[in-house]
């Protein structure tokens, strides 16, 4: 990471985080039964079956916020689910190049550092990581790869995939997993709108944009 890259981060992390949340959270220990029990059904929901609550202390602080509004959040999280669940179409490593390249993009702090991680858990290398902040022109990617990224950037610079790539990504993806990446680059554009505007901080161990 370059020092020009350093001071662009910390500008951004000032403009998203520097100020206290737009929206605050419910009480921690007020909610904690209702926020304990909605945590528990969406990773259920994830795994199949039954889920044992977490911990209070375990469950970040966006489901506090968003547990206000419980019945758009549970269908928002429905579909969200299912594009990053067992049931999704979508390969892990496929879905994550996406966001992360969606969520840089955007310079969106917390979905960036919390799909840094996530991304390490599938085999997506530190070096990888580094270079999505490029994106499709960096030099090292398959053909596969640039293109998934390549749709997350010609989807935000135009709203839509170009017919070259778009050609490309259907030599290795069935028509469910073609749908399914559209619809996770606009899940997670639409994240990293609502994180932004609402200036949700980070989760301890978040790093916000200088992860990697």
């Amino acid at each position: 990471m370059t020092d020009a890259t350093a001071a662009a981060i910390e500008a951004r992390h000032r403009e998203v985080l520097g100020q206290p949340p737009r929206i605050a959270p419910l009480d921690r220990q007020s909610a904690a039964e209702q926020v304990q029990a909605d945590t528990a059904k969406l990773r259920g929901d994830i795994v199949g079956g039954d889920a044992a609550p977490l911990p209070l202390d375990a469950i970040p602080e966006i489901m506090f916020t968003m547990a206000k509004f419980p019945e758009i959040w549970a269908r928002y999280m429905a579909v969200s689910m299912h594009l990053q669940g067992p049931k999704g179409a979508l390969k892990p490593r496929d879905r994550q190049l996406a966001i992360l390249r969606t969520g840089w993009l955007l310079q969106a702090p917390f979905e960036w550092g919390e799909h840094a991680r996530q991304s390490k858990a599938v085999g997506i290398t530190t070096e990888e990581i580094e270079r999505v902040t490029t994106g499709s022109s960096a030099p090292g990617w398959s053909d596969h790869d640039r293109a998934i990224l390549r749709a997350a950037e010609e989807l935000r610079e135009g709203a839509i995939v170009s017919d070259e790539t778009w050609d490309r990504l259907a030599l290795t993806m069935s028509e469910s997993e073609l749908l399914e990446l559209l619809l996770l680059i606009g899940q997670f554009t639409t994240t990293a709108y609502f994180q932004n505007a609402l200036r949700l901080r980070l989760e301890p161990g978040n790093p916000g944009l200088s992860a990697r």
